[in-house]
């Protein structure tokens, strides 16, 4: 099928759907400079293993090997700014045809970029916390130290790390998908469960990533393009329409 002809056919699933969820992974944010996880040549997981650096025990283990590894790639999270993808979303969602986006992203992005519903399934990089009293930090605390000021015990930031339970948006996100009649895929190699399942609870699914997902086969569109391009395209043939949720 060529372009075009997948656009239109995008558009159309939309137009047809009265539910509409996007689910963003990393890709979403890569034009913003952030590196995604898993793409064959740029991946962070190609370069370290994530059990060994982004990990429960790995922070309790060498909390300043842990800091030092991965305060470099969220703080180029803290300083990114929105790209085309999230304004495209957040457009969608104000012309009211999108409930809201699910991510896997920590970046916070969608928010600055316009998005009202948003349910972070891997946590936020806004802050970080005691992992024995709970106390809240800033997120920049972590830049300066990495202890209680309180007690004196590790702090960590409110992320969903390996070995971590899934936070309280994951569990509003599978109540939010229950009647989804479309699920927009961005960014994401639906490779990490149990966001990764979320799919199954959609009519049908919709795939915009560079690189092939276990969806491709059975997504009723897919388009390995930038999702910027494909976001934006859809945008100019909605043109003035408004969706469901539209509220004037």
């Amino acid at each position: 099928m060529q372009y075009r002809e997948s656009i239109k056919l995008l558009v159309d699933l939309i137009k047809g759907s009265s539910k509409i969820i996007v689910l963003t992974g990393a890709g979403a944010s890569t034009e913003s400079g952030i590196p995604d996880f898993r793409s064959r040549n740029t991946g962070l997981w190609n370069k370290y293993k994530p059990e060994e650096v982004a990990s429960v025990d790995a922070l309790k283990k060498d909390p300043e090997t842990f800091y030092k590894l991965n305060l470099q790639w969220w703080q180029g999270c803290l300083k990114a700014q929105p790209n085309r993808t999230h304004y495209a979303l957040a457009e969608l969602e104000k012309r009211g045809w999108l409930l809201g986006v699910i991510t896997q992203n920590i970046d916070g992005l969608h928010q600055k970029a316009g998005s009202q519903r948003v349910w972070e399934v891997h946590g936020h990089l806004r802050s970080c916390r005691c992992t024995q009293c709970k106390k809240e930090y800033d997120i920049n605390r972590l830049t300066e130290n990495y202890w209680c000021d309180s007690c004196g015990s590790l702090l960590r930031p409110n992320v969903v790390l390996f070995g971590d339970p899934m936070p309280e948006d994951y569990y509003t996100a599978e109540k939010v998908m229950s009647g989804c009649q479309l699920l927009l895929v961005v960014g994401s190699s639906l490779q990490v469960y149990p966001v990764a399942g979320l799919p199954y609870m959609a009519r049908q699914v919709a795939v915009i990533n560079r690189d092939p997902t276990p969806w491709d086969e059975s997504a009723a569109v897919v388009f390995n393009q930038t999702s910027s391009r494909v976001l934006n395209d859809v945008l100019e043939l909605l043109k003035d329409e408004t969706g469901p949720y539209y509220v004037e």
